[in-house]
């Protein structure tokens, strides 16, 4: 996983799947050690008799910021060094508990030029290892059209 090359918009096309990054199993551990970094201290991500008991949760719950992370991880690698991630969209419908692998995925729905920029439209989502969808969205992706200009660097979003 990474920025192995650069995506250009010439050679995206409607229905192209995103480079899926998957993550897991999330052990007790991996959830507390981003508890702790984006200081989080809620106990239904360390303690499991008060997940389970006092908040009837179905185990420990991995963090919805981490969620948002895999998401924007996984759009970064895909759009490469000069794209940039101009929308990111989402809804944490399910809950995702430890042990769980989790995988961020995306597809293409939509893609136009605007500014001499290739504009991407994507659905996105992440999925755990049963298949349950928790985390559905969308995102926009600005990419450079090959010989052109620059995706600008901060870029200005646009409407649209």
């Amino acid at each position: 996983m990474g920025y192995a090359t650069q995506r250009y918009f010439d050679h995206v096309k409607v229905g192209d799947e995103l480079t899926p990054v998957e993550k897991g199993p999330m052990s007790p551990a991996h959830i507390m050690r981003w508890s702790a970094a984006s200081e989080n201290w809620h106990r239904i991500h360390y303690d499991y008799p008060f997940s389970t008991g006092h908040d009837k949760n179905p185990g420990l719950l991995i963090n919805g910021s981490w969620k948002q992370h895999l998401l924007a991880q996984m759009l970064d690698e895909w759009a490469g060094l000069e794209g940039w991630v101009a929308k990111i969209s989402f809804q944490y419908r399910a809950m995702n508990i430890e042990w769980e692998t989790l995988t961020a995925w995306g597809r293409v729905t939509n893609t136009y030029e605007k500014d001499g920029l290739g504009i991407v439209e994507c659905e996105t989502g992440i999925r755990n290892d049963r298949g349950l969808e928790s985390t559905p969205g969308s995102a926009v992706i600005v990419l450079p059209i090959r010989d052109g200009k620059a995706v600008p660097y901060p870029f200005a979003p646009f409407e649209g």
